[in-house]
């Protein structure tokens, strides 16, 4: 199940950098996929909480997604997300997907996210926020 539900994400991800714009098919398909996941993504991507922070001059990314408790990193291209639910769901098997992943996959290929820059002396503060704000979220 949880291939699938990526399969699919990932399919519908292709058509949208193509389309720009979510038909009602594929709204019914990650919906019947993912279930309420995908209400919750979706709603991240209306309400713009999908961050890229592009540090220079080096060129890093960073992916944030602002959930309802705390900011999230997620790693796209690892299928990585440090949020509860990514350790008691996904790791276990139960989902393939938590909801900030699928907010963010949806986010990039519409192109429907905030893009921050920032020099890199910011990176390392940035990431440390980050890293406190995953280990007390963690924590609840």
């Amino acid at each position: 199940m949880a291939t699938e539900e990526r399969r699919i994400l990932e399919g519908v991800c292709d058509e949208l950098r193509s389309s720009g714009e979510l038909t009602r098919a594929q709204w019914e398909r990650l919906r019947s996929a993912l279930g309420d996941r995908f209400d919750k993504a979706w709603q991240l991507v209306e309400q713009r909480r999908v961050k890229r922070y592009v540090f220079e001059p080096s060129g890093r990314v960073v992916w944030i997604v602002v959930g309802k408790n705390s900011e999230y990193q997620v790693l796209p291209l690892s299928g990585y997300c440090d949020c509860n639910d990514f350790y008691f769901r996904v790791v276990d098997g139960e989902a393939g997907l938590c909801y900030h992943l699928t907010g963010q996959r949806l986010a990039e290929a519409l192109g429907s996210y905030d893009e921050v820059e920032e020099g890199d002396e910011f990176h390392d503060g940035l990431m440390a926020e980050w890293r406190r704000l995953s280990s007390e979220q963690a924590e609840e």
